[in-house]
């Protein structure tokens, strides 16, 4: 994706199936669930953890985007994880969420400064430092009876041991992959296009069009003795015109969010460095003091949301409490300042339907 500051230009994302081979790290992918495909092969990120439960995140996804503007971020990708406990899923809370950025210049240490071959899938250089088998996060921990088992946590060797490892431990080949299901999200490559919009204004002036004249109806309603006889008791008829102004406002918002995306619905991400989120609600818009400043001093910028859609992709629907959101807004250092081969924490707000539209 062209990241290079801000632009009139938006890039949609869609989920496409793919050999895993090409998700690996030297291909350089953006893509949705598996395990990540870290950019920088050395110093990964430590204890990554929710801030709700303190159990271990999960990848959700990584989005890669160079930007032009700084040599060191010749190679740039953005990495968010996630909390899959259903229950740490609150409403406009980004507490089960944590996002990274890492970046390399052409030259470093890790890849060619040449571009892979993307018609053969060939084996790609590995962190240096062993990671999880059931997430491939930073593994510290160690099988204690085959020592060749990595896990970030007591949680994941559990659960890896209940599906194989307790098996495999003893054999000759104790560090041999097991397939834990539940745990990852399905793996897709994420590709990008660029928005395509039909001339919108004239459905805007119709949507005002048609919305000032209820609004005339309303209020021509409000003022016959008819509407004495409908209010609540107690209710004014001021009370609830606040009530219907304000729920006006946010229908029209939803309305806009439905009216932009409905040419490609199946849009999951939305690209727009620099740019303005495309809001599901008048509920929780950040100002501008609400999104954190980058440690090195800068602003942070937004970068690109990641839509609902995305959710009917991760197979997470459940009865009762589920991962759920109306759009996550990623906003990173306006300057992708200078980090070297560590993974530096970005910021996330997580935006959800109003109440009526849940």
């Amino acid at each position: 994706m062209a990241a290079n500051g801000a632009n009139d230009n938006v890039e949609l994302g869609f989920l496409e199936e793919t050999s895993p081979d090409f998700l690996r790290s030297h291909y350089f992918p953006s893509k949705v669930g598996g395990k990540p495909s870290w950019l920088s092969l050395n110093h990964l990120p430590i204890d990554i953890n929710c801030k709700t439960c303190g159990k271990p995140v999960i990848f959700l996804m990584q989005v890669y985007s160079p930007d032009d503007n700084v040599s060191s971020a010749f190679h740039r990708t953005i990495f968010v994880f996630v909390c899959r406990n259903p229950g740490c899923s609150e409403r406009n809370s980004n507490l089960n969420f944590v996002v990274f950025r890492s970046q390399l210049p052409r030259q470093n240490e890790f890849y060619s400064p040449d571009p892979p071959n993307e018609k053969v899938a060939t084996p790609g250089p590995s962190p240096d430092a062993d990671l999880c088998r059931v997430c491939g996060l930073l593994g510290p921990k160690r099988c204690a009876k085959c020592h060749s088992a990595s896990y970030c946590s007591k949680e994941h060797q559990v659960i890896d041991w209940k599906n194989g490892h307790k098996t495999a431990c003893s054999s000759k080949d104790a560090s041999g992959k097991t397939i834990v299901k539940g745990v990852l999200f399905p793996e897709l490559e994420l590709i990008t296009e660029p928005e395509e919009l039909d001339d919108v204004s004239t459905d805007d002036e119709c949507d005002t069009k048609g919305e000032n004249e209820k609004w005339q109806e309303y209020k021509d309603f409000l003022k016959s003795d008819k509407a004495d006889s409908l209010l609540p008791d107690g209710a004014s008829k001021n009370e609830l015109e606040k009530m219907a102004t304000s729920e006006s406002v946010d229908d029209k918002v939803f309305r806009k969010f439905k009216e932009r995306i409905k040419t490609n619905p199946d849009q999951v991400l939305r690209y727009h460095k620099g740019g303005q989120p495309l809001w599901v609600s008048v509920d929780h818009i950040p100002e501008e003091t609400d999104i954190p400043s980058c440690s090195c001093g800068a602003k942070r910028q937004f970068e690109f949301q990641v839509m609902p859609q995305m959710l009917s992709h991760l197979q997470v629907d459940q009865l009762g409490d589920s991962l759920d959101w109306g759009t996550l807004c990623v906003y990173t250092c306006s300057n992708s300042c200078q980090i070297g081969n560590s993974y530096h924490p970005e910021f996330i707000w997580k935006q959800d339907y109003a109440a009526e539209k849940q």
